[in-house]
């Protein structure tokens, strides 16, 4: 009878097998009318579904994974699901090398406002997700299933976050991630710290909000597009709403074939470029400086309030001019029906005709 003997070196190359098989995958349903999820790291993945409840399959991977707990409970008038790590130093490798992201979790696993209650900041435990070095190296990788209308809103700190065929309420709040979703219907609203947003064929009520990190939007159709980020281009097109609102820090603003009688937008720097295609009721743009382009019907009818601290005013249209210095323009364009207002601080501006 032959015997084997186990070297240091042969069991630490067990280890590194075990801790690289796929994770075990649970499966837990979520019932009510208002449901939360927390999860701390891992990918996201949220879908639509026509089973009455949300369902969420949880994959856990990590050396350290069955250390994770998953909890359920109402907390602040939500059903929630809570994916629970017992340490304040957290290690997910599938960051970028050196990230480092801090966030205040509750004891139950909660983050954000939303459910805060009377319990105020005290509750708060700061954890430190990290890509390497020492700590709790667990994640949680989450798809989420989301009947038809249900209302939902899904935490995640760090990793990344994808939507795909969602009709309802949907919410994401993100600390530190790339959030994509593709045919959506019905209210959606991705906020992150930092990174990306990219939305495509979409209806609703949609509003996108990232610190750090570009926004790019196609085929979205509904009552209000509003996009937020502090640093980054916002970029897009295919756009039919009868609000739109873009505020960029620092990026720079481009979209085409935009369908939108209301249009706000706010550029800190960057250039403004925005191509119109219906009928105006209003429009005001705001830059601090980079030149503003703004392509309209040829139909246009509007009363016009152009002003750059730098650079010049042009335009394709014919205008009743009112008023009208080297750079500063009052004046009509038609009938007058419409309202647009635009301001650079500088770069010139250009009215085209589409």
């Amino acid at each position: 009878m032959s015997r084997h003997r186990l070297t240091t070196s042969s069991i630490l190359v067990l280890a590194v097998l075990a801790s690289s098989l796929p994770a075990q995958t649970e499966r837990h349903t979520v019932a009510g009318d208002r449901v939360a999820i927390y999860n701390l790291a891992g990918r996201l993945r949220v879908e639509g579904t026509s089973r009455g409840d949300v369902e969420v399959e949880v994959a856990r991977g990590g050396r350290d994974a069955e250390r994770l707990r998953v909890m359920k409970g109402e907390i602040g008038g939500r059903q929630t699901l809570r994916v629970v790590y017992p340490a304040d130093r957290i290690v997910y490798s599938e960051l970028e090398r050196g990230h480092n992201s801090t966030i205040n979790v509750r004891e139950d696993g909660t983050w954000g406002d939303e459910n805060r209650g009377n319990r105020g900041d005290r509750d708060y435990n700061r954890v430190e997700i990290r890509s390497s070095g020492s700590g709790l190296e667990a994640y949680a990788d989450l798809r989420v299933m989301v009947p038809r209308g249900q209302e939902i809103v899904i935490h995640l700190a760090v990793g990344e976050a994808r939507i795909a065929n969602v009709d309802g309420n949907l919410s994401i709040d993100v600390a530190s991630a790339d959030v994509t979703a593709e045919r959506t219907r019905g209210r959606l609203s991705l906020d992150t710290g930092s990174g990306s947003v990219t939305v495509s064929d979409a209806q609703g009520e949609i509003s996108l909000d990232t610190g750090s990190g570009r926004v790019t939007v196609n085929g979205i159709k509904g009552e209000t597009l509003h996009m937020d980020t502090g640093s980054g281009s916002i970029t897009g097109g295919d756009i039919d709403v009868a609000e739109l609102n873009a505020d960029v820090g620092s990026g720079g603003v481009r979209l085409a074939r935009v369908k939108a009688p209301r249009v706000e937008v706010d550029a800190g720097s960057g250039g403004t470029e925005l191509e119109l295609i219906g009928n105006v009721e209003q429009l005001k743009i705001d830059a601090g400086s980079g030149g503003v382009t703004v392509r309209l019907p040829v139909s246009l009818s509007a009363e016009i309030d152009v002003e750059t601290g730098s650079g010049g005013i042009d335009t394709d249209f014919s205008v009743q001019l009112r008023r009208f210095e080297r750079r500063h323009m009052v004046g009509r364009i038609g009938d007058g029906r419409g309202r647009i207002r635009i301001e650079s601080g500088s770069g010139s501006v250009r009215l085209l005709r589409g």
